[in-house]
């Protein structure tokens, strides 16, 4: 099963002003999810001021607008994509994601593809299933 470790952070965060050791516990904290086969994917993300909403509009065309989709006090600010046997799994990957980021994180299951067809995917792409 695959799930989403999203990182919030505050809106005004600032990863410049991260010191070398939340730098490092993050890259510890990757380095054990490689080892332990869990990690798809992971990615950190500018400031939700740098974001382009792009939705419908009524006229029917597309518009595009700066900013993120909503305003808020938290955006995520990262994540990871894990592959995990359980919700349980997951979940304290999630924990070790707060402790490492000291930030609060989200974990959710992806909707979709049935584990088997996840598996062949991955085994085709030459990575642990």
């Amino acid at each position: 099963m695959q799930f989403l470790v999203a990182i919030h952070l505050p809106d005004d965060y600032d990863p410049t002003k991260e010191d070398a050791s939340l730098r490092q516990e993050i890259s510890d904290l990757n380095e054990e999810m490689i080892a332990q086969g869990v990690r798809v994917f992971v990615g950190g993300l500018e400031p939700a001021t740098r974001a382009r909403t792009i939705r419908a509009a009524s006229n029917g065309g597309i518009m595009v607008t700066d900013g993120p989709f909503v305003e808020a006090k938290e955006h995520v600010g990262g994540f990871w994509v894990l592959d995990c046997a359980s919700v349980e799994e997951a979940v304290e990957w999630g924990r070790k994601a707060t402790a490492a980021c000291r930030a609060p994180v989200e974990v959710r299951q992806f909707l979709g593809a049935p584990p088997e067809r996840l598996k062949a995917r991955a085994e085709a792409e030459g990575r642990k299933a």
